[in-house]
């Protein structure tokens, strides 16, 4: 049977944090909740809501680490009082310890769960080729000298997929410190922050002249890195090396109403990838996975992974490949519909910056001496960085016990 998946843009419901909302002791084990419109939310077991007690005594105040070992507390646990107190619930319990739950708390533990903190989810601006009339884009000293510039920098990059930054200095050393303002550089096995020419250094086609069909980049690890920049430092003696941005949400969008049966294909046959060109590496995942990866609880699209080079086997018996070759050529001709692909002149001192897990990159080929910089940053650091400037720590942390 045929799924359907929500798209990038899911909306998820909020928490109804409401002071009218009421405790019901149901048993001698738990307790329901509900709203003032009469909604009831999902049962709260007495043994989950005593081992998510926040008080200091049982949460360290800089780690927001437990510090209470959760086999130790009594298998019987239960409540002995439950007072409400304004927006705060006061518990005693009879293992002797005395806890105060906010409302709101009280309401997300008890409502179905949600992606929206855990995964830093925001509306999404879907773009195609027209993006370049109008491209997001920061000043260096903005974000070198503020957080608040990096903040807009990073909420740029998570609502469009990709971000200039103009003004910076052509140098490797001004690069580097503008990636690190997201956090730490990732190191692979073409090293940390790359320096590079066109000189096959290392053995990809990266490091060579040709065109390059749009793809996201380290399909073949279990973890995709999650931004990665790019700084023309110059290009002497040459021409052409334009470079290609497709939004790889935008064309999931589109073959889902084009053809359902070719986005689900897609979605759940999965695909190896590999990086075997230098020696002494063959870099595999553990294991293969889809095109269009999915949240498996909300089945919003988080992750795009194509790089039809770095290809290895398709998942399924060779008499059952005809689907997915059929549903992968449909994906080709969107990414490759000159009304989706944005292309753009990078040049020195307007560094480019996008979501390896969204946007697909290119380049056309090019006559010359290129020489470019840039780097990766994982995605945890991205979404960390990214949800405690533009939200703060305390919406940030608020919820951590129940998202």
């Amino acid at each position: 049977m045929r799924r359907c998946f929500a798209t990038a843009n899911i909306r998820q419901e909020q928490y109804n944090t409401n002071p009218q909302i009421e405790l019901v002791r149901i048993n001698d084990r738990s307790i329901k909740v509900r709203d003032d419109s009469r909604k009831w939310y999902d049962e709260v077991p007495d043994m989950w809501l005593r081992d998510n007690c926040q008080c200091n005594k049982c949460v360290h105040t800089a780690t927001k680490q437990r510090l209470v070992e959760t086999f130790d507390i009594p298998e019987e646990i239960h409540i002995t009082s439950c007072v409400r107190e304004g927006r705060n619930v006061k518990v005693k319990w009879s293992d002797g310890h005395d806890s105060i739950y906010d409302l709101g708390w009280l309401a997300a533990s008890a409502h179905s769960k949600s992606a929206v903190s855990r995964q830093g989810l925001r509306e999404l601006t879907f773009w195609t080729s027209s993006v370049g009339q109008n491209p997001p884009e920061v000043p260096y000293e903005e974000v070198m000298n503020s957080e608040k510039g990096v903040a807009q920098w990073l909420d740029r990059i998570r609502q469009y997929g990709f971000c200039y930054v103009d003004g910076c200095p052509p140098t490797p050393e001004a690069t580097e410190k503008l990636l690190e303002r997201i956090a730490f550089i990732r190191n692979t096995h073409y090293g940390g922050f790359w320096d590079f020419t066109s000189d096959l250094s290392s053995k990809d086609t990266a490091y060579t002249d040709i065109a390059l069909g749009a793809h996201t980049d380290t399909t073949y690890f279990s973890d995709p890195a999650g931004l990665q920049l790019f700084h023309l430092l110059s290009h002497t003696d040459g021409s052409g090396g334009e470079s290609l941005l497709v939004d790889g949400f935008a064309a999931a969008d589109t073959l889902k109403k084009e053809d359902g049966y070719a986005y689900d294909t897609l979605s759940e046959v999965n695909v190896y990838s590999h990086a075997s060109g230098n020696d002494g590496i063959s870099i595999q995942p553990y294991r293969s996975f889809p095109v269009l990866n999915h949240d498996p609880e909300f089945e919003n699209l988080l992750q795009v992974r194509w790089n039809n080079s770095d290809r290895a086997a398709i998942d399924l018996p060779l008499g059952d490949v005809e689907d997915w070759y059929a549903a992968a050529r449909k994906w080709v001709r969107i990414i490759n519909s000159p009304k989706n692909q944005y292309w753009e002149q990078l040049r020195p001192g307007r560094p480019l910056i996008f979501d390896n897990w969204r946007v697909l990159h290119g380049r056309a080929a090019f006559s010359g001496k290129r020489r470019l910089c840039g780097g990766y940053i994982n995605r945890d650091d991205f979404i960390s960085r990214y949800k405690m400037l533009n939200w703060g720590p305390e919406k940030t942390l608020q919820y951590l016990a129940v998202e």
